[in-house]
């Protein structure tokens, strides 16, 4: 398959065949040829061949093989013109994403009581596959409210307050969600797995900011060099994922009601305004909603778990949400196409909002910098705090990288170190994992990602993302 450079971080896959846009790869001479391995420049080119889509099919630096789309893909359709929502762009674990809470502890406040610090949310936030019991069981009216209030219900529980709301994506509540929408299946599943982390790459983690590339947008966010941060990073559990697994096969039968013609069965999709199609995106939103309310239920947990720890009232802690972004979901967004404003659905998946200044999405107290990106690197190396730019507006519809991206298959990972091997070495770059289960410990090994430092070294030079601070993580907890 040809690819075109086009600048020193853009290359291009021309149109051909049933491709109904170009394909577009953000990365360098370094990241590209595992992208190619890989295979995920096919899914691009597969995904340039959806109904309605508009500008490009878009990967991100940290682009790799995926369900349908890869995982780091991007792509904006137009309802208006037969545009499509399909699973295989916001994936099984919608609205897996990230948190960022920012203390006014020093390093050197804790240095000592670190592994105190892990032991403590270890035992206070559930972790692993099937966790359960952070909170009472939640049904019938309850979890109705939690699938159209998202957020706000976990704050009205007492979990937070609603500041936070103004610091999380969409006020941690997706328009459009329809608890009818959800089968009874994923309703069980998610009815006592709020607060909870679930396993694979998901952790709480205490880490402290190391580098400042950008002092204004740090200020800005509350970070400063030694600053100890708290970053929580999970999704919408069982439930989220028997909704995809349920609406897949929803949208199998509906590609071919409406004779929809694709290279790959995994990007099944229906039209946004037809009805499969908009029951899907009520369903989507209901599960993006639980795991705002999740993330916000997980963040108090661990606040409290840290006061308690260190003898700390809430004004010595100082915790304050950063922001909160999500990387598998598909919104309904106002862009700029072709000098035309256009209402278009955008599928991110394994991607991150990164809206500019400019936009009315950001909040009121980051209009002079633009949106917090978040994106966190592996265990044993780092995470960046990014922010959104004007470039990314223009050419990703706002859009940038999520994470470093997996370099090896969790098989290939678990056969690459033992577990003791591994956690002794991160113990030797002061690194304290506590963790449910040994075999994730090797699946999320730091060698099972790509270079952080490059992924966002990358997304900064394409100008979709620049670089804020730098986070070198002190101690994590895995499921």
């Amino acid at each position: 398959m040809e690819l075109r450079q086009v600048t020193d971080t853009i290359w291009e896959i021309p149109r051909t065949g049933s491709m109904r846009v170009p394909g577009r790869i953000i990365a360098d001479e370094k990241l590209l040829p595992k992208i190619r391995e890989d295979k995920a420049h096919e899914q691009v080119a597969n995904v340039a061949c959806l109904p309605g889509i508009v500008g490009y099919s878009l990967a991100m630096p940290d682009a790799h093989w995926g369900y349908g789309f890869p995982i780091g893909g991007v792509a904006a359709t137009d309802p208006e013109e037969g545009g499509v929502i399909s699973p295989g762009g916001v994936g099984y674990d919608i609205n897996c994403g990230v948190r960022l809470v920012t203390t006014t502890l020093r390093y050197e406040d804790i240095r000592d009581r670190v592994r105190d610090l892990v032991n403590a949310l270890y035992h206070e936030i559930p972790a692993g596959v099937g966790s359960s019991g952070a909170i009472q069981k939640v049904r019938g009216a309850d979890l109705k409210a939690v699938l159209e209030k998202g957020a706000r219900w976990a704050v009205e529980q007492g979990f937070g307050s609603g500041a936070d709301l103004e610091h999380t994506e969409e006020q941690g509540c997706l328009a459009g969600a329809d608890a009818a929408a959800v089968s009874e299946r994923a309703k069980t599943r998610g009815e006592d797995q709020l607060g909870t982390l679930g396993s694979g790459n998901h952790f709480a983690e205490l880490g402290v900011v190391e580098t400042l590339f950008d002092p204004v947008a740090a200020n800005v966010f509350g970070l400063y060099p030694g600053g100890i941060v708290l970053i929580i990073h999970s999704g919408s559990r069982g439930l989220g994922y028997q909704v995809c697994d349920d609406y897949i096969q929803t949208m199998l039968r509906a590609s071919a009601k409406y004779k929809i013609t694709l290279p790959d069965k995994q990007l099944c999709c229906a039209p946004l305004n037809s009805p499969e199609g908009k029951q899907y995106f009520a369903a989507m939103a209901a599960a993006a909603n639980y795991a705002w309310a999740n993330r916000q239920i997980i963040m108090s947990l661990a606040i409290e778990a840290i006061q308690k720890t260190l003898g700390a009232s809430p004004r010595e802690l100082g915790a304050r949400l950063l922001y909160d972004v999500c990387h598998n979901i598909a919104k309904l967004e106002e862009h700029e196409v072709n000098g035309i404003k256009r209402r278009l659905c955008v599928h991110r998946k394994g991607a991150t909002r990164a809206f500019p200044a400019s936009r009315m999405e950001v909040p009121t107290s980051y209009r002079t910098v633009g949106q917090p990106v978040l994106v966190p690197g592996d265990m044993g190396t780092g995470s960046y705090v990014c922010v959104g730019t004007e470039q990314s507006l223009r050419e990703t519809f706002g859009s940038c990288c999520h994470g470093a991206g997996r370099l090896l298959s969790r098989t290939a990972a678990r056969k690459s170190q033992s577990p003791n091997e591994l956690l002794q070495e991160l113990e030797a770059r002061g690194v304290v994992v506590m963790a449910r289960s040994k075999k994730t410990v090797t699946e999320e090994s730091p060698d099972a990602y790509k270079d952080v430092d490059r992924v966002a070294e990358v997304a900064d030079r394409a100008g979709i993302g620049k670089r804020v601070a730098r986070i070198r993580p002190i101690g994590v907890v895995k499921g």
